[in-house]
């Protein structure tokens, strides 16, 4: 229903109207235009706006998962999230693409076809330093990978595949099957360049670098689950039960984790300038007794208590208590 005009603007109107300033035919116009919708039937709309929807969920559980793999294994600050999802021609995504790059082919079986996922160079090369031992910085100039680096971005590449299943799982069971890697575009003519593709771009930052993947994925290869897709929307912001596998794959994950474990001797107050004529032989005498019990820091919360001693030649502590207070808070 339209906006209802007031009787001071219906009077405004019809002044403009008979002085001029407002032409009757040129309203009716503007009217018409406004009811024109442009279409493009070189590049037709494939996906509803409820199947992108359940793309863009799927994908930020896609995120998650690919977070918390890469925090393991690069061990470094990682956060990654859906930039964008559009309906684009796969010709229009291969001629965006840098050469070289990566791409990995896989299939996502029982559905027939073959997926794209793009690895920027600028992530490819940051992954590569931070698994040899450098501070993930990327390469000032893209080049074509080494007989190493092609080795170890192919296997990082078929890990990140793998992930795809877990984030599809409530939609449907899908099994990625990594199938090659390329480097030139040119070479991954998977459907016909004027075909729709749904592609998605994730952002990945690992520390101070920052990359994009591409998931180009063919409306042929995902059109007999389309109906799967829009159902999933409707249910995803319903609650769900949780499931005793998908408990036990999220402790399998937090198991994954590392934090720091810390004993705390005790502390003590010394003056400057006892500090600097501390020579080797001296004792400084610490404010806990030898009879309390010593905290165990894991994180930033004490979590067990324990008691100093030797394991063998080496200094250890046991374990007396488990402190359970504030676990609902902090885990």
């Amino acid at each position: 229903m339209g906006d209802v005009l007031s009787q001071s603007e219906i009077d405004a109107l019809l002044s403009a109207l008979s002085d001029g300033q407002v032409d009757a035919e040129e309203m009716k116009t503007t009217k018409t235009q406004k009811r024109i919708r442009v279409y493009d039937f070189k590049r037709p709309n494939k996906f509803s706006k409820d199947q992108i929807h359940s793309l863009q969920n799927i994908y930020e559980n896609y995120c998650r998962g690919l977070t918390t793999y890469f925090s393991g294994h690069l061990h470094s600050v990682i956060e990654s999230k859906v930039l964008s999802i559009e309906q684009i021609t796969y010709d229009e995504f291969i001629r965006s693409l840098p050469n070289p790059t990566v791409l990995g082919l896989y299939s996502l079986n029982p559905l027939e076809g073959t997926v794209l996922m793009e690895v920027s160079p600028t992530l490819a090369f940051t992954i590569v330093d931070r698994l040899l031992g450098g501070q993930g910085q990327d390469v000032e100039k893209n080049r074509d990978l080494t007989e190493i680096e092609r080795t170890i971005v192919e296997h990082r590449l078929t890990q990140i595949i793998d992930l795809t299943g877990e984030a599809w799982a409530e939609v449907y069971e899908l099994k990625p099957q990594f199938v090659a890697m390329e480097t030139n575009p040119q070479f991954t003519q998977i459907v016909a360049p004027n075909e729709m593709i749904v592609l998605v771009t994730l952002e990945v930052s690992i520390g101070e670098a920052m990359g994009m993947i591409n998931i180009c994925m063919p409306y042929l290869v995902l059109e007999p689950i389309l109906d799967k897709l829009s159902t999933f929307f409707l249910f995803s912001t319903q609650a769900k039960v949780t499931s005793p596998e998908q408990v036990e794959a999220i402790r399998r994950k937090i198991e994954w984790a590392k934090v720091d474990m810390v004993t705390f001797l005790g502390h003590s107050e010394i003056l400057v300038r006892d500090l600097l004529d501390l020579a080797e032989g001296d004792v400084i005498p610490l404010n806990q007794s030898v009879n309390d019990s010593l905290p165990i820091y894991v994180g930033e919360f004490m979590k067990f208590k324990s008691i100093p001693g030797l394991h063998a030649e080496h200094l250890a502590v046991q374990i007396t208590e488990i402190v359970k207070e504030g676990g609902e808070q902090d885990g």
